[in-house]
């Protein structure tokens, strides 16, 4: 095998938008897997529970307390990482120019020319 083509695949840089996205998706991924391997044991183990009578079962604000300790708890810790994340962690990342400019004038001109072929009744 050819030495340069090892060295030059070896040092391809990826863009840092990408790097950026690329660990922000592994964070929330992450954090999806344990919340994952937190509520569906807990639950499972908490929630099916043979035996269990109404009188017996403990309630929390007037929820059965498997519920609140493995959904309810686990969702409003996921809500506030959440907002932290999106609002302290992400990071807006500079895409380069904006070519909007030229799809308006394209959309325009196309607006234009199909008014006209109305008026006309050539598109018909």
């Amino acid at each position: 095998m050819n030495s340069s083509a090892v060295n030059d695949s070896s040092a391809t840089e990826y863009d840092p938008t990408f790097l950026h996205a690329r660990r922000e998706a592994i964070i929330v991924f992450l954090v999806w897997v344990v919340a994952l391997l937190w509520s569906v044991p807990y639950c499972y183990s908490h929630g099916y529970v043979s035996g269990v009578t109404p009188d017996s079962l403990e309630m929390v604000w007037g929820i059965p307390s498997w519920i609140v300790w493995g959904v309810a708890v686990p969702w409003l810790v996921a809500d506030v990482f959440t907002t932290w994340f999106c609002f302290c962690y992400m990071k807006d990342d500079d895409l380069g120019e904006s070519d909007e400019g030229d799809h308006a004038d394209e959309q325009t001109a196309a607006s234009s020319v199909a008014d006209a072929d109305r008026s006309t009744g050539a598109g018909q």
